[in-house]
């Protein structure tokens, strides 16, 4: 078992930073094996809406690592995706980051667990994660809860550690990822397999007039 932990700050050892490794420490105790990503200080373009990564399967989009870790999608059994607070939202580059690797890989990510973690220096937590957790529930992932929300609060890694409550929160979403992540493989050992999707049937809100 794998997990990815997408570190979506520009600062790669602050607060977020410092919020996946509490939860790496934990999933690694628990034999859970775990890889860090930083999506780093680059150029991180949004999505163009061009639909080539779908059509053709190839990215119209180059520069970034969007490509690389789609390649190795399937390595994951889990991803935990961190973002600082920006103006009550994820920060923007994470935002534009998470747009293209959810779009450009859906129907990949069925039965696979989920969870995000945020941090402010005071408020906006809430909206954050709210915001990011829409990219799992709508791409048939299961998505594990902490004994409060998966947030910190701080504006350095010190202020951080200071979070007792924050932290023990990281913990014990990693401890329920990592039970999550055994009981699936006990079930598929026991014959237990994924739901399996029906075909989409999409539909819009605007109707034609009879």
């Amino acid at each position: 078992m794998k997990v990815l932990l997408v570190n979506g700050s520009p600062h790669r050892e602050g607060c977020i930073f410092t919020d996946l490794s509490e939860i790496a420490h934990i999933l690694n105790e628990e034999g859970v094996e775990t890889e860090t990503h930083w999506i780093g200080t680059g150029d991180v373009k949004g999505c163009r809406g061009c639909g080539s990564c779908t059509s053709t399967g190839r990215w119209d989009i180059k520069g970034d690592d969007i490509e690389e870790l789609s390649a190795r999608l399937d390595e994951f059994d889990g991803f935990v995706f961190g973002a600082p607070v920006y103006y009550s939202g994820p920060a923007g580059q994470m935002n534009s980051w998470m747009d293209r690797f959810f779009y450009s890989n859906g129907g990949r990510f069925d039965g696979k667990v989920a969870a995000s973690v945020v941090n402010a220096r005071r408020g906006g937590n809430s909206e954050s994660f709210s915001r990011m957790n829409q990219y799992y529930l709508i791409n048939n992932m299961v998505v594990p809860g902490s004994q409060y929300w998966n947030m910190t609060h701080g504006f350095t890694p010190e202020d951080v550690r200071k979070d007792k409550e924050g932290l023990q929160t990281m913990r014990m979403l990693a401890h329920n990822i990592a039970w999550i992540l055994k009981c699936i493989d006990a079930g598929r050992k026991a014959g237990i397999e994924k739901p399996v999707r029906e075909p989409l049937t999409p539909t819009h809100f605007i109707m034609p007039k009879e």
